[in-house]
């Protein structure tokens, strides 16, 4: 958790049996702070699973976004998995260590991580970098026997959609894409919440700890036709022209650059 109050929540629900981390991905020393008190509580077996759920979307049209908002994304959705990897990794058997059968590594990804949206091209590269990040880990960590799944979410129902009609996109007002920033936001405050419930999330990675043979990717998606299968099975061109035209960046005609 970031939060105490958070925290001291969930303590309270859970009982004496949960113990809950203070720590931020981003922050090193935090958590190589924590590895200890999991370890202390192993006393000497394996941990087995660890569910690396933290992220971020700072939405913005990439000609225009900072480069610090940017990198902020990366830093959270792929710097910061990996730091918390590499820490907690001997507490898996990724060392060879340990009592108990090797642990579970679950990397929380989303269909942006394979389909890129305007407006989220920042969030959508820090997700396609962790599905790489991923397929690499699960084959080198295959001589510890410690699995590596990913869960690619779509929308689903969450308070992180509330947030929508308070983003500040002001700033991108006085570009072509200021319209289509304003069409995304409504977007985003209606399909969150016609989203997919969170339980099936937690479903999701409860399979990923704990089947015999979980799948290398879960998805876990409203409507795996519409959200999934379709986008797949349309020519990439004509996919581009359905999305650009719902948020108006299609050229003016006898507009745009030549072909």
């Amino acid at each position: 958790m970031r939060k105490e109050t958070d925290a001291a929540r969930l303590q309270e629900r859970f009982g004496a049996d949960f113990t809950p981390l203070l720590f931020d991905v981003t922050a090193g020393g935090a958590i190589a702070a924590s590895v200890g008190l999991v370890e202390a509580r192993l006393c000497g077996r394996r941990l087995s699973g660890l569910v690396n759920n933290a992220g971020v979307a700072l939405p913005g049209p990439l000609l225009h976004q900072s480069i610090g908002e940017f990198l902020q994304q990366f830093e959270v959705n792929l710097f910061g998995q990996l730091k918390v990897i590499q820490t907690f990794a001997p507490l898996l058997g990724a060392t060879g260590k340990g009592e108990g059968a090797p642990g579970r590594i679950v990397n929380m990804s989303s269909v942006a991580g394979t389909l890129a949206a305007p407006y989220l091209g920042a969030y959508a590269a820090s997700k396609h970098a962790l599905e790489g990040l991923s397929d690499a880990l699960r084959r080198e960590l295959m001589i510890f026997g410690v699995d590596v799944i990913v869960i690619e979410p779509g929308v689903i129902r969450t308070p992180i959609w509330d947030k929508a009609d308070r983003l500040d996109l002001s700033r991108y007002d006085n570009t072509a894409y200021g319209p289509g920033a304003r069409r995304l936001q409504k977007w985003a405050s209606e399909r969150g919440q016609k989203g997919a419930p969170v339980e099936l999330v937690a479903k999701a990675v409860v399979r990923a700890l704990t089947a015999r043979r979980p799948p290398a990717r879960i998805r876990v998606l409203p409507n795996y036709l519409l959200d999934w299968t379709l986008p797949r099975l349309l020519p990439t061109r004509f996919l581009d022209r359905l999305i650009a035209k719902r948020l108006g960046l299609l050229p003016e005609k006898g507009g745009g650059a030549a072909p």
